[in-house]
């Protein structure tokens, strides 16, 4: 149902994934109506309409061509607009078995939708939330435009993905309400303490703190007399860069102009890691012995290290963690609200899918009956 998506985002944390379809039992359910969420009726006819989108707006390729809604039990329309863009002969039970697997999955997922949007309404209901007909003509205007800023552009897309305006205006509506919703069960979770603060800053204080760096010209060099040779060069006024490439064994700063950038204490071998830290800048050092060799260097440039204090942070972690507060707010209301309306959901036998309370996961190595 790609298409049906395109004009309106995703509808949010709160919206569910429809996994597998199973025959139970369907209660109280009123006779017209595949479905009930709170005692409130999905209608056969809400069904099939979204059947017939999902029909069309999946539709591609020959079967693009005035595609038809799938429709049990005969499948009798779908089976004679198979046969009419088949490139290529197919037997009656092959086409019918298509179109069996086209309404089974067209099914789960318009019961997904339907069940799921049910809850959304619901849920706003619920918790008081106010959602006016003109926020959400407004917030559709402001979309379609965006998106279609011709309107030939537009009914062009309602062709294509077989919705009306009514059913655009339904899915913005949702999308609304569900970010209305989380920001509701957020608000409360903005109470980070300057105890949690302090706390953090204690245990992360090594991410507060940026060590003294230092850019360095080098040569490394594999004799000691070479070494002293390199530095009279540079002396003389040779840059570090000619004798590097002429001399230099390290392949890094050979290739770099002899420059280490930015060392920080502890990178280098022991010996010549204690010159650089000691050495003041601009002035010409070595040869400096390690296994490596012999190195000849100047410190070109110190930039001092830093560190971060609670005050300067306390923003910064009061954020990150009124993040976490929020997101483990939001993961728990998500896991209470799909419990809480699938108790509320009660689908006929022929559509129960996995958010229905009939619902029973297929035992293991079984597949899942229609």
């Amino acid at each position: 149902m790609s298409k049906t998506l395109r004009l309106i985002p995703a509808l949010g944390a709160v919206l569910f994934a429809i996994v597998g379809l199973t025959a139970c039992g369907g209660g109280g359910i009123p006779g017209n109506a595949v479905a009930q969420v709170n005692g409130k009726p999905i209608t056969t006819s809400t069904f099939k309409h979204w059947i017939k989108v999902a029909s069309i707006s999946s539709a591609s390729g020959p079967l693009a061509k005035n595609p038809v809604a799938p429709e049990p039990p005969n499948y009798t329309a779908c089976i004679n607009h198979l046969k009419e863009v088949a490139e290529k002969p197919a037997t009656l039970d092959t086409l019918k078995k298509d179109c069996e697997q086209q309404y089974k999955t067209f099914s789960q997922e318009v019961l997904g939708f339907l069940l799921s949007s049910s809850w959304v309404l619901g849920e706003g209901e619920s918790l008081g939330i106010k959602l006016t007909d003109k926020e959400v003509k407004k917030q559709f205007e402001t979309i379609k435009n965006q998106q279609f800023p011709k309107a030939a552009e537009f009914e062009k897309f309602l062709a294509t993905s077989g919705q009306s305006v009514s059913d655009l205006l339904l899915r913005v509506k949702l999308n609304l309400l569900s970010t209305k919703i989380q920001a509701k069960v957020i608000k409360s979770k903005s109470n980070v303490t300057p105890a949690q603060i302090s706390k953090y800053y204690n245990e992360n204080s090594s991410h507060y703190t940026q060590p003294e760096k230092r850019n360095v010209l080098s040569v490394l060099a594999k004799t000691e007399a070479q070494a002293k040779s390199a530095k009279k060069e540079i002396e003389s006024g040779t840059s570090f860069a000619s004798v590097a490439k002429k001399v230099s064994i390290d392949p890094i700063s050979k290739n770099n102009g002899g420059l280490l950038s930015e060392v920080v204490k502890g990178q280098q071998e022991p010996a010549f890691d204690a010159a650089i830290f000691s050495a003041k800048t601009n002035v010409l050092s070595g040869p400096v012995k390690t296994p490596l060799g012999y190195y000849v260097f100047k410190v070109q440039q110190i930039t001092p290290g830093s560190h971060q204090t609670l005050a300067q942070a306390q923003s910064s972690i009061k954020a990150q963690l009124t993040a976490q507060q929020q997101q483990k707010a939001l993961a728990s209301f998500v896991k209470e609200f799909k419990t809480k309306w699938k108790a509320k959901s009660e689908c006929r036998a022929a559509y129960v899918v996995a958010d229905c309370k009939q619902y029973k996961a297929p035992k293991t190595g079984t597949k899942t009956t229609g």
